[in-house]
């Protein structure tokens, strides 16, 4: 009925250098540039073309649309020599009608800019803003009545589900170009069997004993299929997953899921990779949320901007709760209104469907460098309400700057708060958490506190058996995480914590831990092929799934006639072996330390029922320097 046509092959792309190169999307120009350093990662203008047949369809009756799923940052689409649209924005779906405009053979022309200026979001922040068509192109022939495709690249059809007693109440509207319209609704279950319908553009239907979408353990999922009927043939059809669940949030018992108290306890997560930039494969997709949920995670932060739509999708599936967000960030821009109220549109237009997602994302660290406080606030106030005004569901939330004091109004203006706050990483005292949270929660004791960022930089080849603070070891890191799980554990009100980062990340303005264009505040690295052995810290508190792991594996050279080890298990007992030989058996809370003499190489193995980890260490006369981080002039450089 609809029919989409893939245009992601065979673009000729011109860009920074003078030849133009043959490509295919997704694509971004700074793949490279973007992660070394420097901060010199080029921002400008490149073109895009393409040549592509006329789509088979019939002009009497079918339309056929133009869509973009994401260029970044700002693109001009030229068909056939004629201007088709202009967008502002580089996360959002967007899309034009173009059937008046196609011939029997096509020529497209993108100019994507992703270039410094003062209106569109973000312009400073703490990654690389990747110029490019990243994202998935298509022509979607429809017929010319149809669901909507004009309103903010949204999918012209909103679910808000309800529930009463042991009934879902699910209210379907939809809207189409036809002004009269007959729409069928179908709501099925799993098993593909029909569970409720009715004809109507705004109805609400009843699903008895509706079976809940409950999180990472039950992410069950109905789906709304619509169909719009003239003369008794369907003539479009869309349809939608959606999930029936309750939720709030308490200041003094944090988040509550279908009436039960569930802590939120995750991770956030950036769209990018080492060599490919932004431009991912839903590949990758699979394989970053594979690595979130082994980890035992129920909540993603998706910051600082809409991802991709089928990651959005991958956390309904699996049960993932969200936070959503647009990249309103760092920086107050006075000319910048319009566009944080068009991208706080088409993120909520765009995935108000998603059951996973439970608050919707103001701004991110904005007091770093504003200068009109005055515009700032009247600008989240604006947000504010228009998220209320399209979202009866959901509430509103912010991300506070470590300086953003607790008595900042800024910090006040959302439905829920959380904190960016890095204590023990770039000020020294772990400590200072607990002050800090006890200090708001005693303040504020009505007001629902998070911390949406805190982390620690950590580099798997950088190893010490003293680790301090700014080392940039694996092994302060570890250290770091420590004490934060248990942090968090000693105040059970926080409505969530958000892990920075599951994955190293490219943010060309640094040069930190001996690998500028990074930071390495990741639980995996940019290549996701290295584990770091806090990744293994947060399986033993959040997964059940049976494990042991011994940290360390990096660290093989050590001085000194013992050597401290560590294990990461959530089982209750573990025996370390050292060359076959019983060291100790231990009976501990998910961190398990063995002191071990050194002597020679030695393999040591973890055992813990039919779990087993191993790792080779040995003991040398002289520190290995390569453990060591290289002092520089920029060694410690942050972004801002």
């Amino acid at each position: 009925m609809r029919v989409r046509i893939n245009l992601n092959q065979n673009w000729s792309f011109s860009g920074p250098k003078s030849t133009p190169e043959t490509i295919n999307l997704p694509h971004t120009w700074n793949a490279v540039d973007g992660q070394d350093g420097g901060n010199d990662y080029w921002r400008g203008t490149c073109t895009y073309e393409t040549t592509f047949p006329m789509p088979e369809f019939d002009p009497d009756t079918q339309t056929v649309y133009l869509e973009f799923q994401g260029v970044n940052t700002s693109a001009d689409v030229e068909l056939n020599g004629t201007a088709v649209i202009h967008h502002d924005g580089g996360y959002s779906t967007f899309r034009a009608e173009v059937a008046g405009l196609l011939q029997a053979e096509n020529h497209m022309t993108v100019r994507v800019d992703n270039s410094v200026n003062d209106r569109v979001y973000p312009q400073k922040a703490d990654f690389t803003f990747y110029g490019g068509i990243y994202r998935d192109v298509t022509l979607l022939v429809v017929n010319k009545h149809h669901f909507d495709l004009d309103f903010f690249g949204g999918p012209g059809l909103r679910i808000t589900p309800a529930l009463d007693g042991t009934t879902g109440k699910i209210r379907v509207e939809s809207w189409t170009n036809v002004e009269k319209p007959a729409v069928e609704v179908i709501l099925t279950d799993m098993s593909g069997a029909v569970v409720a319908g009715g004809t109507g553009t705004d109805m609400t239907l009843d699903i008895p004993n509706v079976h809940l979408w409950d999180g990472v353990k039950d992410p069950y999922l109905y789906t709304a299929t619509l169909r719009l009927v003239e003369n008794g043939t369907a003539v479009d059809q869309i349809s939608s997953r959606f999930g029936v669940r309750t939720f709030r949030v308490d200041p003094k018992e944090g988040f509550f899921l279908n009436g039960r108290r569930y802590p939120l306890h995750g991770v956030s997560r950036h769209q990018d990779r080492k060599g490919l930039g932004n431009a991912l494969t839903r590949a990758h997709h699979d394989e970053d949320m594979a690595l979130i949920r082994e980890i035992g995670a129920n909540t993603i932060r998706l910051a600082h901007y809409q991802h991709d739509q089928y990651f959005y999708d991958l956390c309904d599936q699996y049960g993932m709760i969200v936070w959503a967000e647009i990249p309103y960030i760092s920086e107050h821009m006075p000319g910048g209104q319009d566009n944080t109220i068009s991208q706080m549109k088409e993120l909520i237009i765009q995935n108000y469907n998603h059951p996973s997602i439970v608050t919707w994302g103001l701004s991110n660290e904005i007091t770093i460098s504003t200068k009109d406080k005055a515009d700032m606030l009247d600008n989240h106030r604006v947000l504010n309400d228009l998220c209320h005004s399209m979202d009866t569901t959901r509430p509103t939330t912010l991300a506070c700057y470590a300086m953003c004091g607790p008595f900042n109004r800024s910090a006040h203006i959302s439905d829920l708060v959380s904190w960016n706050l890095y204590l023990g990483w770039y000020v020294p005292g772990l400590f200072l958490n607990d002050l800090w949270i006890s200090f708001f929660h005693l303040v504020y004791p009505k007001r629902c506190l998070g911390y949406s960022e805190y982390g620690c930089e950590g580099m798997p080849n950088l190893h010490s058996s003293r680790p301090r603070r700014g080392d940039h070891t694996e092994e302060y890191q570890a250290i770091y995480h420590e004490f934060m799980l248990k942090c968090f554990q000693r105040h059970p009100y926080m409505w969530s914590t958000h892990v920075w980062n599951m994955f190293d990340f490219a943010a060309d303005a640094r040069d930190q831990g001996g690998e500028p264009g990074m930071n390495h505040k990741g639980l995996v690295t940019f290549d996701r092929k290295t584990k770091k052995d806090s990744f293994y810290l947060y399986k033993a508190w959040w997964s059940e799934e049976p494990f042991v792991h011994l940290c360390g594996s990096r660290y093989t050279d050590r001085t000194g006639q013992t050597t401290t080890v560590k294990v990461y298990s959530n089982q209750s007992e573990v025996s370390l072996y050292a060359n076959g030989k019983l060291v100790e058996t231990k009976k501990r809370d998910r961190v398990f330390t063995f002191r071990v003499p050194l002597s020679g190489q030695m393999k040591l193995e973890a055992r813990s029922g039919k779990c087993r980890d191993s790792i080779l260490i040995r003991r040398v006369e002289q520190p290995n320097d390569a453990y060591r981080l290289k002092k520089s002039k920029s060694t410690s450089a942050n972004w801002v």
